[in-house]
């Protein structure tokens, strides 16, 4: 067993108790700056995270855990995520009702839940980070008390939930039973072995019932239908790692089991991946249209962008996996552009409607330039992140298709979506700069540290997609532990 291993976890820990700690000595007019000190000591574990050798993969705690060079990348992403989360919390704490610091500690008990699921080497591990994940978030949810919508967004999210871990559980249970094991590397080697074992019908049900709990986490069609109430009530700082981060760590986990564990079984699934991805796509895309709520609006993206990567699943290749983390990369920067502008617009305004941004372009040249930069990266434009990450997927969608007609069905489908997403990624646009329902002309200021948080998203959007080679280098060197 090599517990130094989980050095990065174990600091984000201690981190976030320190943090706790530090409350109770703090003067109440000090604790603001705990956010900031959290993300400070968030981003000096990104630094250290890259002293480290992946090169071979190790593994702790038998083969439960494991650090390979995908874990690496998906630690180092949620580090990133965690830092411009944090730095958008401490803008944002001036809405909280007390317990500012309880929020930072809460980020980070779920960056740590994050990164030990980047490690997961079987289902043990998988279940214990997705808890500690959504346990923490059911709190973050909800953190408004004051607010009738949040309270509302934690009910939610804390029922299906619970019901997402319940079929999560059920079919761990099953896959044990028909495969006896719970390690992804003995439960791949079984059905290599033994080729009737993947035509199990136990094993497969299980098998379902665990996507079923992954889909859940990444929102993909039909378990979505708790994002968009509950993008809309949370805080805007949860509600940006939810789309990232537990975005992520959901597609981490089902790239570990699907092309870790048991592509043998996955192959056999691609008419339900297919499926799933065109659904997702479409219903993301379209539901998104008549929204006015901003956050809402997003909350559909997302769902959207859950069928985009989908895309990566369906295509079951080294090309489609790539793809699939070249893309999470530009939706960071992306989406947490996005949210990072709302949170300075929500403490203007007392609503998320469109409406709220008339006249931004006039009262935040950056504010304005960093949210029409998103949207144009969500609509997939070039030259912006968005733009690569989804002509990535959709090659290798057109690369599937040489052995299977039916991916370019899945290919015009996803087509479709981009085009219903130039719509109402445009109508945010407009609002900014053409929208003259406003009496406010005032300038809206800009603390350093979101300053610099907004920077670093315009130039990681700009330069993934004017400089993809070292994003999709350093996505292919992830992928090499796959079994593709």
């Amino acid at each position: 067993m090599n517990t130094s291993l989980i050095v990065l976890e174990i600091a984000v820990v201690l981190l976030g108790l320190g943090v706790l700690l530090a409350d109770l000595w703090l003067p109440a007019e000090r604790r603001r700056a705990l956010g900031l000190a959290a993300a400070f000591g968030v981003m000096m574990v990104l630094c250290y995270s890259f002293r480290l050798d992946a090169s071979v993969p190790q593994f702790a705690f038998g083969q439960s855990y494991v650090f390979d060079a995908l874990a690496l990348f998906f630690k180092r992403f949620f580090l990133f995520a965690a830092v411009l989360v944090l730095v958008m919390s401490v803008e944002f704490s001036d809405s909280f009702h007390g317990g500012a610091s309880e929020f930072y500690a809460l980020v980070l008990f779920a960056l740590a839940g994050m990164m030990f699921a980047a490690s997961a080497g079987g289902f043990v591990l998988l279940f214990v980070s997705l808890e500690l994940i959504t346990v923490t978030f059911y709190v973050l949810v909800s953190f408004q008390r004051h607010r009738a919508q949040s309270l509302e967004a934690g009910v939610k999210y804390l029922i299906l939930g619970a019901l997402s871990s319940g079929f999560l559980v059920y079919g761990i249970a099953l896959v044990f039973g028909a495969g006896g094991t719970m390690d992804f590397a003995q439960l791949q080697q079984k059905l290599a072995a033994n080729h009737e074992l993947a035509h199990k019908p136990i094993l497969l049900a299980g098998l379902l019932l665990v996507l079923v709990g992954l889909g859940f986490k990444i929102a993909a069609f039909p378990f979505q239908i708790w994002a968009p109430d509950v993008y809309q009530g949370a805080p805007a700082p949860t509600t940006a790692f939810l789309a990232v981060g537990s975005k992520a760590a959901g597609i981490v986990l089902l790239l570990r089991l699907l092309q870790g564990a048991v592509p043998d079984v996955a192959q056999h699934w691609e008419k339900l991946l297919m499926v799933m991805s065109g659904v997702t796509i479409l219903y993301g895309s379209l539901c998104a249209i008549p929204q006015r709520g901003l956050k809402r609006l997003l909350g559909y993206s997302s769902i959207a962008s859950a069928g985009y990567l989908l895309l990566g699943f369906a295509a079951m290749s080294r090309a489609g996996s790539v793809a699939i983390l070249y893309y999470l990369g530009g939706y960071l920067f992306t989406v947490l552009a996005a949210f990072a502008v709302l949170c300075v617009v929500l403490r203007q305004a007392d609503s998320d409607d469109i409406s709220a941004l008339a006249g931004l372009g006039q009262r935040s040249p950056l504010l304005a330039a960093a949210l029409t930069m998103a949207m144009v990266s969500l609509a997939g434009i070039p030259p912006l992140a968005g733009f690569f990450g989804k002509f990535l997927l959709l090659k290798a969608v057109v690369e599937a298709g040489a052995d299977n007609p039916a991916f370019y069905w899945l290919l015009a489908v996803a087509l479709v979506g981009v085009v219903i997403s130039l719509y109402y990624c445009f109508g945010v646009i407009r609002a900014i700069y053409w929208s003259k329902n406003t009496a406010d002309t005032s300038a809206i200021e800009i603390s350093m540290p979101l300053r610099a948080s907004l920077y670093a998203c315009i130039a990681g959007m700009l330069y993934l997609g004017l400089f993809p080679r070292a994003a999709v280098d350093a996505a292919a060197l992830a992928v090499n532990v796959l079994k593709l």
